[in-house]
C-alpha cells in the first residue's frame, strides 16, 4: 500500500517535505491539489474522534499513511493484531457463554441436579463450546467476507491484497478494545451488541476506502460475513435458550409438588 490522498484517494509518492527537524512542508495532490494528508499536523484525539465519526479520511490517513508495508514489519503486525482480535472475541463469548450457563445452573439447582461435579463439567464444556466459536465463527467469517468481496465487490484477491484487506479490517475492530472497561466495571449485555454494531459500521467503512466500491455493496458484504458468523455462534445458545425456558415454564409445578410433599 502506498501513500494517497485523504481527499480523493489518489496515490502521491510523499506526504511531506521536511528541511530540518520539526520543519515540513505538506504536499498537495496532483488530482484534486488540496493537502495530501491534513492529519499529518493533528493531534491523535483529533484523528480519534474523527474514525469514532468514521470519516472516510481519517481511515484512508490510518489504513495508507501511517500502517504502511514499506515503513512496518507488515507480517508481524497483522499476526499481532489477529491474536488480539481472537483475544477480544473470546472475552465477548466467553461473557456470553457465562451468562447463559449461570442461567442454567440456576435451573438445575432449583430443580435439585446440581451435582458436585457439575461446576467442573460446566467449566470444560465452556471452555471448549468458546474455543470452538472463536475459530469457527471467525474462520467462517472471513470465508464469507472474502467471497462477498470477489463476487459481490468484483475485486480480484492476491495475496498481498488479501493481507491488505485483512489488516485494515482488524483495525477497524479497535471498538473491541472498550471490552477491556467490561473486565473491570459491570456492565449490561447490550453493551457487547453496540460494540458489535460499531465494528460493523467501521468494517463498512474501511472496506469502502480500500476498495473504492459503493458504501451499500461494501455493507452487504459485512452484513452477509456477520449474518454467517451469528448462525455459527448463536444457534446453539438459542436451543439452549429455548430449553432453558422450557425448563423454567415447567418450574412452578415442580415447586408446587415440593411445597405439598413437604
Amino acid at each position: 500500500m502506498g501513500y494517497k490522498c485523504i481527499q480523493c484517494g489518489f496515490t502521491i509518492k510523499t506526504l511531506y517535505l521536511q528541511y530540518s527537524p520539526g520543519n515540513i512542508r505538506l504536499m498537495k495532490c496532483d488530482n484534486c491539489k488540496a493537502v495530501a494528508d491534513e492529519y499529518i499536523e493533528c493531534e491523535f484525539m483529533i484523528i480519534v474522534i474523527d474514525l469514532i465519526l468514521h470519516k472516510p479520511k481519517a481511515y484512508r490517513h490510518l489504513l495508507y499513511n501511517v500502517i504502511n508495508q514499506e515503513t512496518l514489519k507488515f507480517q508481524g503486525l497483522l499476526w499481532k493484531l489477529a491474536s488480539i482480535f481472537l483475544l477480544f472475541d473470546a472475552c465477548i463469548h466467553s461473557y456470553q457463554l457465562m451468562f447463559v450457563e449461570d442461567k442454567c445452573l440456576i435451573l438445575e439447582y432449583s430443580k435439585g441436579k446440581l451435582g458436585s461435579s457439575m461446576s467442573y463439567s460446566s467449566l470444560v464444556s465452556l471452555c471448549c463450546k468458546m474455543l470452538m466459536d472463536v475459530f469457527l465463527g471467525n474462520f467462517m467469517f472471513l470465508l464469507t467476507f472474502f467471497f462477498m468481496v470477489k463476487i459481490f465487490l468484483h475485486i480480484s484477491i492476491g495475496v498481498s491484497r488479501c493481507n491488505d484487506i485483512l489488516l485494515g479490517l482488524l483495525i477497524s475492530c479497535y471498538f473491541k478494545i472498550f471490552l477491556i472497561a467490561m473486565m473491570v466495571w459491570e456492565f449490561p449485555s447490550s453493551v457487547v451488541f453496540i460494540i458489535e454494531l460499531f465494528c460493523f459500521s467501521s468494517n463498512a467503512v474501511a472496506l469502502k476506502v480500500m476498495t473504492e466500491s459503493s458504501m451499500s455493496r461494501c455493507v452487504w458484504t459485512c452484513f452477509s460475513a456477520y449474518a454467517i458468523k451469528l448462525f455459527i455462534t448463536q444457534a446453539p445458545e438459542l436451543i439452549l435458550l429455548g430449553k432453558l425456558m422450557q425448563g423454567w415454564s415447567q418450574m412452578p409445578f415442580t415447586l408446587s409438588l415440593k411445597s405439598t410433599f413437604i
